[in-house]
């Protein structure tokens, strides 16, 4: 089984911004590895930002680390049958992402090829923005990440990207003071936000 995975709609939007998400905790209910289409529960604001982000022109994609591949929860066809479910329920057109990225890799992974303590790809690490930036020519200085947790601002900030969101769901209520001294120390492109729809208010949309 892989360690990495990378979906590309065929028509994906290039050479633009990209709207980065990170899913868990943040246009999905955090429920701690989730693997059941019964456990999906879209939040609140995901799919009206999404739906702003492609009428813009953007592109929009999820990077997620999937710690539930390696620890041996699920698999990927799991992990399919969930994005499935979340492409669903959003109601934001038939396939709303330009391209999914996800890390299987784990420092604790069960098996011995998922176990790897540093995976380019396994975020507070910038592999999967730059990979998405490679593939698609995306415009990462225009570009916006928003995540939940630390990991994600720090990968946002590895990869360059101009803005990195910080939101309050999810995890992110537990990460929020650590957030502020990393806005502190990267003044102008790190924003704190209560959830999507105030995120969205931020960017103007």
């Amino acid at each position: 089984m892989s360690q990495i995975y990378w979906y590309q709609r065929e028509d994906a939007a290039q050479g633009v911004p990209c709207l980065f998400l990170d899913r868990d905790g943040v246009i999905v209910e955090e429920v701690n590895y989730l693997h059941r289409v019964e456990d999906v529960r879209i939040l609140d604001g995901a799919a009206e930002l999404i739906s702003a982000a492609r009428a813009r022109g953007w592109a929009v994609g999820l990077i997620t680390n999937q710690a539930g591949i390696g620890r041996g929860y699920y698999d990927w066809a799991a992990f399919d049958t969930v994005h499935d479910e979340i492409v669903a329920r959003l109601g934001a057109g038939p396939d709303p992402f330009d391209f999914v990225a996800a890390c299987g890799a784990h420092p604790e992974a069960v098996a011995p090829f998922h176990r790897i303590a540093n995976h380019s790809w396994r975020k507070p690490n910038a592999g999967m923005l730059t990979m998405a930036a490679n593939a698609l020519n995306l415009d990462l200085p225009a570009s916006v990440l928003i995540g939940d947790q630390l990991s994600d601002l720090h990968a946002g900030a590895a990869a360059r990207v101009g803005l990195v969101i910080h939101v309050a769901t999810g995890h992110g209520h537990v990460h929020t003071k650590d957030a502020e001294a990393f806005a502190a120390k990267h003044p102008g492109s790190v924003s704190l936000v209560a959830d999507l729809t105030e995120a969205r208010r931020r960017l103007g949309w």
